[in-house]
């Protein structure tokens, strides 16, 4: 190689190498171009992402879904508001007018009864009902007592003319020095029922059933029923009822026990006087007398002494109720004056056939027809009576006597001659014309005043057991047929107990079908309209 191309050689070799460093410089300062256009571009995102999220929300706070949920929040806000103000009044509501409560349980054990919320709505006297303990206390006794202090609650709701206090006797011993007839050595006093000078107090066995048995052997009361509503009713009646109309229930013939009826009409403000006819008289001021199935026949003076009252020296205005005992057959004295009336005993026990009519397993218990008599005033004439091992009343005079109950057409007697013997034929003994259970016999004087002979062939229609049944109508109707003769306005009351036993939470079919409707159809056709508006609405903006 010559020296010529050596020098060329190094040359070039000398110019690529100085031209290498200048590319390599040229290289980084474009990186360090890029990185600080990378950086700035970065910075930039960030002012622009800072700035996007200041603008996005207020966009966002700004834009249609913002505003839909704004409101839907404020809606479900407000609902909850009115909801919780919604419940507020409702208590407060049900507090001050507990009729507006819903009893949901199976036996309705804390409403009260038609009987009792017809009477103390239409109460024209001031009545205020004491309750002997402070409250807390009361309520805190058990169920029983949280149910009276329901009880309570509604009678006061009901009308302005009651009031409820409670009284803590052993913190307020001026209190019982205004009721000297109490005996405030027992501790057993649970209410006093006032009316102005007028009161009556109440102790436990008034108001509730309890086991006898468990109290005798251990002297606790496990109660079994309550009879606070009845008690608390009957004493308003009796302390608001300023005038008694009297009764008197004759004995000294070996009469049935009448405790039933004497209760019953006491419980209805009527004075209860019992009259031994063997050694007194009739009262002059009785507007009632009662001949409860004697068990012999009445002796001669008796009878006259009967007579004489319902003539009522010409003046009449007097009512005799006779209950016929089955058992006894033979009675000429009672069959002698019964006639007078009109009316006749048959000889024999009436028995029914018409399954329709039939309420046991016996032909000699059955259901009654009214006639029209003693029923203007029943308040629920839909009830039937019925009628136990009645005898027939026959009538023997149209014009003295009428029918008061009657059996169907199928009903016959069974007569006394018979009753041992299994061969008789009882389809003979059916007239098919309907039999007398009770009939009316009246006698008038001049001035159209009347005196009255009431017979029924039972007196086990007005037994205990028969009259505690409310699904029957004995009781009611035996003091509608009292109030009726006494010519008094018909404030009867017949109030049965309530029983705890039944679960408090029970809900009966007629309340399974309100609610089943309420919640399987109105809620959901109500939600579903709801909707369909809200959609169509929307859909047509």
């Amino acid at each position: 190689m010559s020296i010529d191309n050596k020098d060329k050689e190094i040359k070039e070799t000398t110019q690529t190498s100085a031209e290498e460093p200048a590319e390599e410089a040229k290289t980084e300062d474009t990186f360090i171009q890029t990185a600080e256009e990378t950086k700035h571009d970065i910075n930039a995102d960030k002012k622009l992402k800072t700035k996007n999220e200041k603008g996005g929300l207020k966009s966002f706070l700004k834009s249609r879904k913002a505003k839909h949920g704004s409101i839907a929040a404020a809606i479900v806000a407000v609902v909850i508001a009115l909801t919780i103000l919604l419940n507020v009044i409702c208590n407060l509501l049900v507090e001050r007018f507990s009729v507006l409560s819903l009893d949901l349980t199976s036996n309705r054990a804390f409403a009260l009864q038609e009987d009792t919320t017809d009477y103390i709505s239409h109460l024209e006297k001031d009545i205020t009902i004491y309750v002997l303990s402070d409250k807390d206390t009361f309520v805190k006794s058990g169920d029983y007592f949280v149910q009276a202090e329901k009880f309570l609650k509604s009678m006061e709701s009901l009308s302005n003319h009651v009031k409820v206090e409670y009284v803590d006797v052993s913190k307020d011993p001026t209190f019982t020095s205004h009721y000297d007839n109490i005996d405030w050595t027992k501790s057993s006093h649970v209410f006093i029922v006032e009316c102005g000078d007028e009161y009556r107090v109440l102790d436990i066995d008034d108001c509730f059933e309890y086991d006898e048995q468990t109290y005798y052997y251990y002297g606790t009361m496990n109660f079994t029923a309550s009879t606070v509503e009845q008690s608390i009713v009957t004493a308003a009646l009796n302390v608001t009822t300023e005038d008694k109309t009297v009764v008197d229930i004759i004995s000294g013939n070996s009469e049935q026990d009448s405790s039933a009826i004497k209760e019953l009409l006491e419980n209805n403000a009527y004075q209860v006087n019992e009259v031994n006819l063997t050694t007194a008289n009739l009262d002059e001021d009785a507007e009632v007398a009662f001949l409860f199935a004697p068990s012999v026949d009445l002796d001669t003076s008796s009878i006259e002494k009967i007579e004489s009252w319902l003539n009522n020296n010409g003046d009449y205005g007097k009512s005799l109720i006779y209950a016929a005992n089955y058992d006894l057959e033979n009675t000429p004295n009672l069959d002698v004056f019964l006639e007078k009336w009109g009316i006749k005993m048959s000889n024999g026990v009436i028995f029914e056939t018409d399954a329709n009519y039939l309420v046991s397993n016996t032909y000699l218990v059955s259901l009654t027809n009214y006639k029209d008599v003693f029923t203007d005033e029943l308040k629920n004439p839909s009830i039937p009576v019925v009628s136990s091992y009645a005898r027939g009343v026959e009538i023997v005079d149209t014009e003295a006597a009428s029918p008061v109950l009657t059996t169907s057409k199928a009903a016959g007697i069974l007569p006394y001659s018979e009753k041992s013997n299994n061969n008789w034929d009882y389809g003979s003994a059916i007239t098919g014309e309907e039999l007398n259970v009770a009939v009316k016999g009246t006698q008038t004087n001049s001035e159209s005043a009347e005196s009255n002979v009431v017979v029924f062939g039972s007196f086990e229609m007005f037994s205990s057991s028969i009259m505690s049944y409310n699904s029957y109508n004995n009781s009611a109707f035996l003091v509608n047929t009292v109030n009726t003769l006494a010519d008094r306005d018909n404030i009867g009351i017949t109030i049965e107990s309530k029983s705890m036993d039944k679960p408090t939470l029970g809900i009966d079919l007629a309340g399974q079908n309100v609610l089943m409707i309420l919640f399987v159809i109105i809620v959901p056709l109500a939600v579903l309209v709801a909707g369909l508006v809200i959609w169509i609405r929307r859909r047509n903006k």
